[in-house]
């Protein structure tokens, strides 16, 4: 056992200069920290096996679910459960810290929608 943190998790960059971070990356279950820039959105997608908690850590997100559009602020979240249509969005003028936890893991389940 041993801790981790942003300084010595696996490192990644999406998009135009957004951060995530794998805090816990196994099979069965997935925890990542991420930081969206203002403007910044991900793809629409959904997942056919993993369901995932979206949870704010700091600042304001937008997720679309099914079309529906709902506001996060920090210390909110949301769960999508598999197959369900998602896009995270930031709409605002700072940054999203946020964590996104998947069973099992959500890398290569992702099916990308066009817009």
């Amino acid at each position: 056992m041993q801790k981790i943190d942003t300084i010595t998790a696996e490192h990644y960059v999406w998009g135009q200069g957004c951060d995530g971070w794998h805090l816990l990356n196994r099979e069965d279950l997935s925890v990542i920290e991420e930081r969206v820039l203002p403007g910044e959105q991900e793809q629409r997608h959904y997942h056919q096996r993993s369901r995932q908690f979206f949870y704010i850590l700091q600042g304001e997100a937008v997720m679309e679910v099914d079309g529906a559009t709902i506001t996060l602020q920090a210390r909110q979240g949301i769960e999508i459960p598999p197959g369900v249509l998602h896009q995270f969005r930031n709409c605002s003028d700072s940054s999203v810290m946020f964590l996104v936890i998947s069973a099992p893991k959500a890398q290569g389940d992702r099916v990308e929608v066009p817009e």
